[in-house]
């Protein structure tokens, strides 16, 4: 079994903050560079999957949808799942620039992970959803009308999560990790024992815990 992770291309909201202001960020398209990186990616995923169907699961946010029809996987992509379990961390409704500055100093001091936002999720709350969709997924992917890998489009800290959660890293760890750029893309693979990342995370820091990600 072989699950590919990969990020949106860039949205609006990677290059206007204020664009939360106006636009619920649900709605928030991709901009023309990430419709280009889009289809740049298309290519890379087509020839991890060399010729073999893909089961797709992706948020149902404008942009991950967009992303991946941006790919034009055609055929191979056997099943399309809208999984809102996959969706970006609620930050709340239409956001104000000045209350979103303080909150994430607010949640920098205080760790992404617990951090609770006023009307929306801290990162254990995703965690948590998650957890319930791992099971869903490994469930569907032992059947065997399903395709051998899933493809996975969704947001950075989701990604880091469902890798959190996967593999057990502890919230030292996953808080040092960075996201994935726009449209970059990690593979995970079971061996038949256990999970497998192709590369690991950048980091920005070393994990206080001493823990590694391989």
């Amino acid at each position: 079994m072989r699950i590919i992770l990969l990020r949106h291309g860039q949205s609006l909201g990677n290059v206007d903050e204020l664009a939360y202001c106006r636009i619920p960020d649900h709605a928030l398209p991709l901009t023309p560079r990430g419709e280009r990186e889009a289809a740049e990616t298309g290519p890379r995923i087509k020839e991890l999957l060399d010729g073999a169907p893909v089961a797709v699961y992706v948020s149902p946010y404008v942009r991950t949808r967009a992303t991946l029809r941006g790919l034009a996987l055609g055929d191979q992509a056997e099943r399309v799942t809208a999984e809102p379990r996959l969706r970006e961390q609620d930050w709340g409704n239409l956001q104000d620039p000045v209350q979103q500055e303080v909150l994430k100093h607010q949640r920098h001091a205080f760790g992404h992970f617990f951090f609770r936002l006023p009307n929306g999720e801290s990162g254990a709350d995703v965690d948590d959803r998650l957890a319930a969709f791992l099971v869903d997924l490994e469930t569907r992917m032992a059947r065997p009308d399903h395709p051998d890998t899933a493809l996975i489009v969704s947001h950075g800290l989701t990604i880091r999560l469902l890798c959190r959660r996967l593999f057990g890293w502890s919230v030292e760890l996953f808080e040092s990790l960075s996201n994935l750029e726009t449209c970059e893309h990690r593979v995970l693979t079971h061996d038949g024992t256990a999970w497998r990342l192709d590369r690991p995370f950048a980091q920005w820091r070393d994990s206080p815990d001493g823990e590694t990600q391989m």
